[in-house]
């Protein structure tokens, strides 16, 4: 085995990342979300690329994914204002709980019947595939210049931010049930419980502790700002998990009170954790890329294709729409865009790493077909949002090419009283 130095690996460590940033704008050009740039040039440095670079430790895969989420999740509360979140809360709430269950369990019938999987095993599959990745889509229609408006943009990202710990519960009962057959699936309501308050209390004590010590410090003026913010999202996350509650939740409501609270760190902390979100990204799809080997993934490409069509064309519009049903505000329009915009990213192929690590039989199986689900969705979805916008008569660009007044609006009004 070629024998390498410390010099030399921060030398390709450094050239890797590079590059990793320049395939990710090459592909945002062509409308595809940058984790596909990530991917690829991870998966050419691999093992079956030209890099021939062997790296197959799931462990670690997993540490760095679980890292890398705080932080994007942590920025992405950060840069989500509070009153979009007031508007849509009941409905993003409904679409990141019983929408997550409704996907998780509308996929799990197709991977059963598809892959020839035990209903426990696939539903461990549809629950890894049930979170969303609305960076991904913001990123590219901040690219585009295209004005959206109404509640559906605040709808979406607010969703993304608060479904993930929805999907890691669910992938936690499931690798439970596989391991445990005897376990009641009611003994875990409570667990749920505790998790989603426990993780809601953290989140939202750090969100507001961490403006205080920096009001009452002066740290605000120089980089200690930035060291005090990594603190933040660490503590909000340990201190969720260590006292049984979700870290990833808490991740997210602390970066969401603190973003929306005024203190004079306030523009800089936000900027550097944007930075920080960008790099957890590049590092998490960089170490993903490496850890998949292309040729594994040709075994599972037929079934993996039909998935992932279920989960774009059947799953997520259902549980769209059924979710959305009591909020007559919302048109038909507006659904469909929401379910199109169901992009699938870095969290599902993070999870995918969690039932490899438990060795769960077919765990294999799963994190190859996660891995080419995210890619097609990414692929197909990615590209095709912006004339999904425009079709459907959303955004400003839409209206200029003549379609005002088609259909019904995004948002109605409500009914007055």
């Amino acid at each position: 085995m070629l024998s390498v130095t410390p010099d030399v690996a921060l030398l390709i460590l450094g050239i890797l990342l590079l590059t990793t940033v320049f395939a990710g704008s090459l592909s945002s050009r062509f409308g595809l979300p940058a984790l596909i740039g990530f991917l690829a040039l991870g998966m050419l440095a691999g093992v079956d690329g030209p890099g021939g670079i062997a790296f197959g430790d799931y462990a670690l895969t997993q540490g760095i994914g679980v890292a890398c989420l705080i932080f994007i999740l942590f920025s992405g509360g950060l840069d989500t204002d509070w009153r979009d979140v007031k508007r849509v809360l009941s409905p993003a709430l409904v679409l990141a709980t019983l929408g997550v269950l409704l996907s998780a369990g509308i996929t799990a019938g197709a991977a059963v019947y598809l892959l020839g999987l035990e209903p426990l095993q696939g539903f461990l599959l549809g629950a890894v595939v049930a979170s969303t990745d609305a960076a991904a889509v913001f990123a590219i229609l901040r690219s585009s210049g295209l004005d959206l408006h109404g509640e559906v943009p605040a709808l979406i990202e607010v969703e993304s931010g608060s479904n993930d710990p929805m999907a890691i519960f669910l992938v936690g009962a499931a690798i439970l049930f596989i391991a445990t057959p005897g376990a009641s699936p009611l003994s875990l309501v409570p667990d749920f419980a505790v998790q989603m308050a426990m993780g809601a209390v953290i989140g939202l004590g750090v969100g507001y502790l961490l403006p205080e010590v920096l009001k009452r410090s002066n740290f605000y003026h120089g980089g200690l700002a930035f060291v005090i913010s990594i603190a933040g999202a660490l503590i909000a996350y340990g201190l969720a998990q260590l006292l049984g509650g979700n870290g990833f939740l808490a991740a997210y409501l602390a970066g969401l009170v603190a973003g929306n609270r005024t203190y004079k760190a306030r523009l800089i902390v936000s900027t550097f954790q944007d930075g920080m979100a960008w790099l957890a990204q590049v590092v998490m799809f960089l170490t993903l890329g490496l850890l998949v080997a292309p040729t594994n993934l040709l075994d599972v490409a037929l079934p993996g294709l039909a998935i992932a069509f279920i989960l774009m064309f059947v799953a997520r519009p259902l549980s769209v729409f059924i979710c959305l049903a009591p909020f007559r505000r919302f048109g038909w329009r507006a659904k469909l865009f929401v379910s199109w915009a169901g992009l699938r990213g870095a969290v599902p192929i993070v999870l995918a790493t969690f039932p490899m690590v438990a060795g769960i039989p077919g765990a294999f199986t799963i994190f190859n077909v996660v891995f080419f689900v995210v890619l097609v969705s990414s692929v197909i979805q990615g590209p095709s949002i912006n004339w999904m916008a425009a079709r459907l008569g959303i955004g400003g660009r839409a209206v200029r090419k003549g379609m005002e007044g088609v259909g019904e609006p995004l948002a109605e009004p409500a009914p007055k009283s």
